[in-house]
């Protein structure tokens, strides 16, 4: 029997099915954060059709570097899309850490891993 207020129990959309992967990969994920965050999974076309776990970790990373890096600057300035990301990924990888996520290697972000 499924409790009242608990994430037990199958999920009755994609929203929710993508927001239990957001907060399974992110449980320190601020409540604003997170909801942005699935925001995104859920507006992004590339990412309707993907399993619920990528769906969560491609946004969350897609999020995590336009909010809280410098990358859009960095695009600004001229810089190639894998020359800013790799810029960032320190404080990409902060971030990721503070909420309880994985980072991404270098390796990772070499080839090309983790893009919404």
């Amino acid at each position: 029997m499924r409790r009242i207020g608990s994430d037990e129990g199958p999920p009755r959309d994609r929203r929710e099915t993508v927001g239990r992967a957001l907060r399974r990969l992110a449980p320190r994920m601020p409540a604003f954060e997170h909801e942005a965050t699935l925001d995104r999974a859920l507006a992004s076309p590339g990412l309707r059709g993907a399993a619920p776990e990528t769906a969560a970790r491609l946004a969350l990373t897609a999020y995590a570097r336009h909010v809280f890096t410098d990358y859009d600057d960095l695009l600004d300035e001229g810089y190639d899309r894998d020359s800013a990301r790799h810029f960032v990924l320190d404080d990409l990888n902060e971030t990721l850490r503070a909420w309880g996520a994985a980072p991404i290697t270098e390796e990772a972000a070499e080839d090309g891993e983790n893009r919404p």
